[in-house]
C-alpha cells in the first residue's frame, strides 16, 4: 500500500510525485486533473515559465522560489501522464538530462585533456548541433519549437540561418529593411495588413538579434513602463476628482509626459 503524501517529507521530490500520482488516480483523484492531457497542460507549462521570468524581473526571491516550484510541477505532471501511457517515467527524464549535461560539458566532467581545453563561446550550441546531426539529417531551421513566443522564435530562426551565412552584414542593412517594411505596411490593403505587420515585427526581431537585445524582455519592459505611466495618469486624475473616461487625450497626454519627466 502506497504512503499517503500528507505523511511524507514535503522537501522530497518523491512527495511531489506521489501527490501528482494521487491526483491522477481514477475514481479517487481530482476530476479536473484526470481530464487533462499533454495538449491541455502545455499552455500552463508555458505560462509558468513566463511567471518564473516575471519573478526574476521583480527581484523577489520568495516569488522566484514559488514560481520555480510551479514550473517543477509541470515536469512532474507531464512525466506522470507519460508514465500512465507507458512512454517514459520521471526517472527517465532525470536520466536523460543528467546524461545530456555530462555529454555537453566534457571540459568539466571529461578526462584531463578535455578539462584543459579552452571553452569556446559556441561550445554548447556546437554540442547540440552534433547531437542533432547524430539523430538524422535535418533542415537548417529544424529544432526551433513552434510554441516559443513569436519574437523569440524569430530570433532563433534568424540565428540558425545566420550560421550558414544567410544574414545582413550590418545592422544598418536591417534598419533599411525596417524602413522598407514600414512603407509596405502603410501602403498594404486591409487584407494584407496582418502579413505586412508580421514582416515588420520579424525585421525588428532581426535588429534585436544584431544588437544582442532580448526582444521579449524589451517588450516586457515596455509593457511595465506603460503600466506605471498609465497608473500615474489615473492617480493624478483621481486627485482632480476624475476617472479616465471623464478626461480627454490632451489632458491624459500631459499627465503621460509628466510621468516621463518623473522617470516613471
Amino acid at each position: 500500500m502506497s504512503q499517503n503524501p500528507v505523511d511524507m517529507d514535503p522537501r522530497k521530490i518523491e512527495t511531489l510525485r506521489a501527490i501528482m500520482k494521487a491526483l491522477r488516480t481514477p475514481v479517487t483523484g481530482c476530476p479536473w486533473d484526470l481530464e487533462q492531457n499533454f495538449e491541455t497542460i502545455a499552455p500552463y507549462t508555458i505560462e509558468e515559465a513566463y511567471e518564473v521570468a516575471d519573478a526574476i524581473q521583480s527581484g523577489s526571491r520568495e516569488d522566484l522560489r514559488d514560481e520555480l516550484g510551479d514550473l517543477l510541477l509541470q515536469s512532474v505532471y507531464h512525466a506522470q501522464m507519460a508514465d500512465e501511457e507507458g512512454s517514459f517515467t520521471f526517472d527517465d527524464v532525470v536520466e536523460a538530462v543528467v546524461a545530456k549535461m555530462i555529454r555537453r560539458h566534457p571540459h568539466v566532467f571529461g578526462d584531463e585533456q578535455a578539462r584543459s581545453a579552452t571553452l569556446a563561446k559556441s561550445f554548447w550550441e556546437d554540442n547540440k548541433a552534433r547531437e542533432r546531426a547524430g539523430k538524422q539529417n535535418r533542415a537548417t531551421l529544424d529544432g526551433v519549437p513552434v510554441a516559443l513566443p513569436g519574437l523569440t522564435r524569430a530570433v532563433k530562426l534568424q540565428s540558425k540561418a545566420a550560421k550558414i551565412g544567410f544574414d545582413w552584414p550590418s545592422v544598418d542593412n536591417v534598419y533599411d529593411k525596417i524602413a522598407e517594411e514600414v512603407a509596405e505596411f502603410r501602403e498594404a490593403p486591409d487584407d494584407k495588413k496582418t502579413e505586412e505587420f508580421g514582416d515588420l515585427l520579424f525585421a525588428m526581431a532581426n535588429v534585436a538579434r544584431h544588437l544582442g537585445i532580448d526582444p521579449e524582455a524589451a517588450l516586457r519592459g515596455a509593457n511595465a513602463k506603460f503600466e506605471r505611466r498609465f497608473a500615474h495618469i489615473e492617480a493624478k486624475l483621481a486627485e482632480r476628482g476624475k476617472e479616465p473616461k471623464e478626461s480627454n487625450l490632451e489632458e491624459m497626454d500631459g499627465l503621460w509626459n509628466d510621468a516621463k519627466t518623473r522617470g516613471l
